[in-house]
């Protein structure tokens, strides 16, 4: 194996680990909105109880300052999430450039073989050419 076959299957191996990072970001990103959905359904019910309740509508104030701290931290989790989340995309994105440059470089590197093992073969070639004259 080439050392650039070896970084190529180093840059693709660093690609699958980072999408699984970013798999597992995007993931609680996920649950981090669907905890904020829940909050938001708690206080439509908990508004819907209230109005039915008169002795509800007592604690409904309180109620409601607790939901709006509860959703201001969900959301700050979810503000965090987003900026470690595009930080993984970029690296993500730099590991798939690398691995895209390796790759390039692998075939040139190919290329090259074949152009030289073209030139070897027309100057072996060219040689028996002459030998055959000289022969003759």
């Amino acid at each position: 194996m080439s050392w650039a076959e070896s970084l190529i299957k180093l840059s693709t191996y660093e690609a699958e680990v980072l999408q699984k990072r970013l798999a597992e970001i995007v993931d609680r990103r996920v649950a981090g909105e669907l905890r904020l959905a829940m909050l938001d359904a708690e206080g439509e019910a908990e508004m819907a109880f209230s109005a039915q309740d008169a002795a509800a509508g007592i604690y409904r104030a309180g109620f409601f300052e607790g939901l709006k701290i509860r959703k201001a931290r969900v959301q700050a989790e979810i503000d965090v999430i987003l900026v470690e989340e595009q930080g993984a995309r970029d690296a993500l994105a730099e590991a798939f450039e690398a691995q895209k440059k390796y790759e390039h470089i692998a075939e040139n590197i190919r290329l090259e073989a074949r152009k030289e093992a073209g030139r070897r073969e027309a100057a072996a070639m060219d040689e028996m050419g002459l030998r055959k004259r000289a022969a003759v």
